[in-house]
């Protein structure tokens, strides 16, 4: 019996190097994807999508360091009232940015294809501040004002809330493997 054809081996689909190369190659570009804008800056005058979402000219901006109330989220305050927190939390953001002038250091994409970034305001931070007056849980760098925020009860921490993911996720609001795919190629 004569050996195999060369590049063929015996339980092996003759396509299947292709598809190993594809799969390759398309890890890799997601891979440069996830990274590309980062160090980039942009700057101007922006608006607030949601309560850690901005629009800059084209460019929609997810704030790092902290998740906000969607807009269509509730809250209860301490008597058990329903309140909009989602859109008290915009409407906080809308009126630090009134008037002045962003600058956002980019650090990325997420799933939903926005840029991740941090900005300031004139000067201050406004991932710290969205944090601070309490419209917002925090992630690592922005512990100490969620502490403050909590202990004065401000923003969110009035009274009781499903925390931001966690409302995403049971509101069908979460990023879809297809969101995570596609915003490799934005």
């Amino acid at each position: 019996m004569a050996p195999p054809a060369w590049g063929r081996r015996a339980g092996f689909p003759p396509v299947l190097p292709l598809f190993v190369v594809l799969a390759v190659a398309l890890l890799g570009f997601a891979a440069l994807e996830l990274t590309r804008d980062g160090g980039s800056t942009l700057a101007g005058h922006a608006e607030a999508v949601d309560g850690d979402t901005l629009k800059l000219g084209r460019a929609r901006i997810r704030l790092v360091g902290l998740d906000a109330p969607e807009a269509e989220q509730t809250c209860s305050d301490a008597s058990g009232r329903d309140w909009p927190c989602g859109l008290s939390a915009k409407a906080f953001v809308a009126g630090a940015l009134h008037g002045g002038e962003i600058a956002c250091a980019a650090r990325g994409r997420d799933a939903y294809g926005r840029l991740l970034a941090s900005c300031t305001i004139d000067g201050r931070d406004l991932g710290a501040e969205i944090v601070s007056e309490g419209w917002a849980v925090a992630d690592l760098p922005y512990a100490p004002q969620e502490g403050a925020a909590r202990l004065a009860r401000r923003g969110i921490w009035s009274g009781t809330f499903v925390p931001p993911a966690e409302w995403r996720r049971t509101h069908g609001a979460a990023p879809s493997l297809w969101d995570w795919i596609r915003s490799w190629f934005q």
